[in-house]
């Protein structure tokens, strides 16, 4: 799980975990592990391709992480799966030949005509417009509470929110989410989502991807790489089957196999790995 705040000093994250071994340092290992294999490699946004930012809509990738996506995708299987909404990551991406999931899954889009929704989500919609209204109106005296619409998740940010009122935004959502037994609630860097309660999550958007691009079996080696809680679901699906790769400072035990310190050493790595995949 990624956060802030500083490790031990003997370099290993808090709470006596052992750290990951860096992606780059091993990036022979895992050539090799995917030797003679197709990789397929999916990437969250926030925090992976483009830096934590205090507003949402800051959130940009650089010019030359886009160069690096380009080159790959022209290589291997690439997608973003992101817990923001479908059309807000494409557009931020803006790249036609990669496949994205939005609202961690719930929503998938791609090439050719390439889209599907998650039943379970789609049976929420009217819940979501609803708490969407209320939250909206509870939170609108609390100074820096952003509420963000979702097709699939409600997600309130409380980044730039005084000390003192955090307790007061958590409360609201612990409201809603009491109130409507349909969705649960999560919590991250700084914010707090509501989502349809159903057993989805970006593991499981993983899972539906490398079968809708006919990308199951051994001869696939998925890559996953992510930096927050949402991640992890996608870690430890993808374990024995594939690579999970993390992306921060490690400050507690994760299901991936290798880290990255930021999102620097993730355009570095994914330019490095292009030459070595197979089309």
């Amino acid at each position: 799980m990624a956060g802030t705040g500083s490790g031990s000093p003997d370099g290993a994250p808090r709470g006596g975990y052992p750290p990951l071994p860096s992606a780059l340092a091993n990036l022979e290992e895992i050539l090799q592990l995917g030797r003679e294999k197709q990789l397929a490699v999916f990437l969250d946004y926030d925090g992976t391709l483009a830096a934590i930012t205090p507003t949402p809509g800051a959130a940009l990738i650089t010019p030359e992480m886009h160069r690096a996506l380009v080159r790959l995708s022209a290589k291997c299987t690439v997608g973003v799966i992101s817990g923001r909404d479908l059309p807000d990551v494409r557009q931020r991406v803006n790249i036609d030949s990669i496949v994205y999931a939005g609202s961690h899954g719930f929503e998938i889009g791609g090439p050719n005509g390439l889209h599907a929704e998650q039943p379970g989500g789609i049976r929420c919609l009217p819940v979501l417009d609803q708490v969407h209204q209320e939250l909206s109106q509870q939170l609108s005296e609390i100074r820096g509470a952003i509420i963000e619409r979702k097709k699939f998740v409600i997600t309130v940010h409380y980044r730039l929110v005084a000390e003192g009122e955090t307790a007061r935004v958590e409360a609201a959502v612990d409201g809603a989410s009491s109130r409507h037994s349909q969705l649960r609630k999560s919590a991250d860097k700084k914010m707090f989502e509501l989502l349809p309660d159903v057993d989805w999550n970006k593991g499981k958007a993983v899972l539906s991807l490398l079968e809708i691009l006919d990308l199951g079996g051994p001869r696939v080696l998925p890559l996953y790489l992510g930096d927050d809680t949402t991640d992890e679901d996608a870690f430890r699906t993808i374990h024995g089957k594939g690579l999970g790769i993390f992306v921060g400072e490690q400050i507690g035990e994760s299901a991936a196999t290798y880290r990255l310190r930021d999102c620097e050493e993730v355009r570095e790595f994914l330019l490095e790995l292009a030459p070595f995949c197979r089309a």
